[in-house]
């Protein structure tokens, strides 16, 4: 593990607060907090340290904020390092949601500065926060590029609600397929998910993560992650990996196969995710972030979820300008065209390589 403390000399700083790396023994401790703490999110879970070490073999740095020997605040920070895309400090990789969760203006003020003293520590060539909100005592010399929404929406208590609540075109899709006798199940291994997953994402022209990644998330985070299959009889047409926190419900990874669009199988998948949390009595569906402009973002949008843009924010270091790795940069177009024209199983042996290092 790093050292103790990351934080700033302590006769510089607030006697009362401690910046220290959160150690093995110490993550329930970290979760009791993250588990009552407003602005926590699933991914500020301390089990992400467990992935971001052992699945992508990143450092990672999980800092807290300790006033009165309880802890204040927590920002999860993993080390990206790349020949292709540079490196960078990230709250957090490869999670569409991350910063600091919880803390005073003073423990904030103290986890920034434990962080940009990290930062530059490392070289990087930037340092990001993927706040889902900015915060009221958020320092105005952060800087902001708008690229994605998240999409957030209640859940009612009654399945039939949530059904009409969904608007009219899109919920004929819905019933459609319910009508054409697809049908799902709780799957308690990969051997649905991943090649449905695989070829899915392959077809979109993105590289893959290794199906290692997806039994890590499985032993990890154990109960909090679940996989979600639709049937068309014995056939298998869409599966999702959902994460459960709190009393919210994210899918997150997802995919179909090439007959789900004529059946509506992924329509039915996400109906399917919301009908089952709420009846297990979850009250939040969180569709996750999808880039502005894209199909995802427009398919969000048909359920009847409003966007909220995602104010990721960014302090350069060495770097002169903003980050502009994602698949709507132009100079990435072609290397999306030739990905999809990979043979799959070429795709899915490359692509967990590269996929570790665009986070």
């Amino acid at each position: 593990m790093h050292e103790a403390s990351l934080a700033p000399d302590p006769l510089q700083s607030r006697a009362a607060i401690a910046v220290r790396s959160l150690q093995g023994h110490e993550h329930a401790r970290w979760d009791a907090f993250v588990d009552t703490c407003p602005e926590a999110t699933f991914f500020h879970r301390a089990g992400w340290q467990t992935i971001m070490e052992q699945g992508f073999k990143h450092d990672s740095y999980f800092l807290y904020a300790e006033q009165d020997g309880r802890i204040a605040g927590v920002l999860p920070l993993a080390h990206l390092r790349s020949r292709l895309f540079g490196s960078s400090l990230v709250s957090l990789p490869f999670c569409v949601y991350g910063g600091i969760a919880g803390g005073s203006a003073a423990v904030r003020q103290a986890l920034d500065g434990a962080a940009l003293a990290l930062a530059r520590r490392l070289g990087v060539g930037h340092l990001e926060y993927r706040w889902r909100e900015v915060p009221e005592s958020a320092d105005p010399s952060w800087l902001h590029k708008p690229l994605y929404a998240t999409f957030r929406r209640p859940l009612l208590p009654d399945a039939e609600q949530n059904l009409l609540a969904i608007p009219r075109k899109q919920r004929a899709v819905v019933r459609k397929a319910i009508a054409g006798g697809l049908h799902s199940a709780i799957d308690y291994d990969l051997n649905r998910f991943y090649p449905i997953y695989a070829a899915s994402v392959h077809r979109l022209g993105t590289p893959v993560f290794a199906r290692r990644h997806f039994a890590l998330l499985r032993t990890v985070f154990g109960d909090a992650c679940q996989i979600l299959t639709v049937y068309h009889g014995q056939q298998a047409q869409a599966s999702v990996l959902l994460f459960y926190f709190r009393d919210e419900v994210l899918p997150y990874y997802g995919g179909g196969s090439v007959l789900a669009r004529s059946t509506g199988a992924n329509d039915f998948m996400y109906w399917e995710a919301m009908r089952r949390a709420c009846a297990r009595g979850y009250r939040l569906f969180d569709f996750g972030r999808s880039k502005l402009g894209t199909g995802a973002y427009d398919f969000k949008k048909n359920w009847g979820f409003a966007p909220q843009p995602l104010p990721y924010a960014y302090q350069l270091v060495r770097a002169k300008a903003l980050p502009e790795v994602n698949p709507l940069n132009p100079k990435y177009a072609l290397f999306i065209r030739a990905w999809r024209r990979l043979p799959l199983p070429l795709a899915n042996l490359l692509g967990p390589h590269i996929v570790r290092q665009l986070g």
